[in-house]
């Protein structure tokens, strides 16, 4: 009987102990949670400044500047497109496909244009001459989006034909139906017209909507001296035709021009006798960044 009494006592104290541990257990991990989110209630510890750029490393060869230097000007901020193809924060539109953009253009007389707005396009009108922006321009950044009538009539230089021109007329982008239409090189869509071919024939069918990104740079004189030609790099639905391309003179028909001075211009779009559509047209004038102090770092 004894040794059955005192094993029961032992019995209680060991169930005793074992509570004890685990109330001592369960208040251990409640500690560490709290703490653990008190921790995580800490404000971050602010991080060291990283350096915004450099003074001591070596210049770049013929400029005043060190590498990475952080006296150096920063490009101007603009606020960038939403979507691609959109017009930028510093972009002048000169179509967006109102009615009333159409004032923004005349014909080559200085009247207003016979061409008309369809469906948020602006359309040439067969015979009612080209029509030109006008506002004067100078280097330029042009997005254009053009289709070609549909169904195609005609064929080779007859069939879907119009074209880009910058500077007053003196240089022309060829916009031409070139699918599955044989025409000559160097005025198939998207050459520079009558001097280069381009890189690559990347026409959509006819009625589907195109695009070009164009680069024009106008040649530059020293008196009646040139002294820079005229550079054009163009990209049609996305891909490179051009880079930097210098022009031989003004483009034309069986000819080259030579070159004579000439200020800034008007750009124009070309009457060649069908209906083609234009659209989403916006410019971005150049020259206030190239001649900005991030771009004159010369000694």
């Amino acid at each position: 009987m004894k040794n059955y009494l005192f094993g029961a006592v032992l019995l209680c104290l060991a169930l005793a102990a074992m509570a004890v541990l685990a109330q001592t257990g369960n208040a251990s991990q409640a500690g560490t949670q709290t703490g653990e989110t008190t921790q995580a209630a800490q404000p971050p510890a602010t991080p060291r400044p990283a350096p915004t750029g450099y003074m001591d490393t070596p210049l770049i060869p013929g400029t005043k500047w060190h590498i990475h230097d952080d006296t150096r000007p920063r490009p101007a901020v603009i606020g960038p497109a939403a979507n691609p193809g959109e017009p930028p924060a510093d972009a002048i539109v000169l179509f967006s496909g109102k009615e009333s953009d159409i004032a923004l253009w005349e014909d080559q007389k200085g009247q207003p244009t016979k061409w008309r707005v369809v469906d948020g396009a602006m359309e040439c009108v067969p015979k009612s001459g080209y029509v030109r922006t006008k506002q004067k321009f100078g280097d330029v950044q042009l997005h254009i989006e053009f289709a070609c009538p549909t169904p195609p009539s005609g064929n080779s230089q007859g069939r879907g034909n119009s074209g880009v021109f910058f500077g007053d007329g003196r240089f022309e982008v060829q916009v031409l139906d070139s699918y599955d239409n044989k025409s000559y090189a160097d005025g198939q869509c998207g050459a520079l017209y009558g001097q280069y071919p381009p890189l690559v024939n990347a026409c959509r069918k006819p009625g589907e909507w195109q695009y070009y990104d164009i680069v024009y740079h106008m040649p530059r004189f020293e008196g009646d001296k040139l002294v820079k030609a005229a550079t054009a790099t163009v990209f049609h639905n996305g891909v490179l035709l051009h880079e930097k391309r210098e022009l031989m003179g003004p483009t034309g028909h069986k000819r080259i021009a030579p070159y004579v001075p000439m200020a800034q211009g008007s750009l124009q779009l070309q009457d060649h006798g069908n209906p083609v559509r234009f659209r989403n047209s916006w410019v971005r004038e150049l020259e206030q960044y190239e001649t900005s102090p991030t771009q004159l770092d010369k000694q």
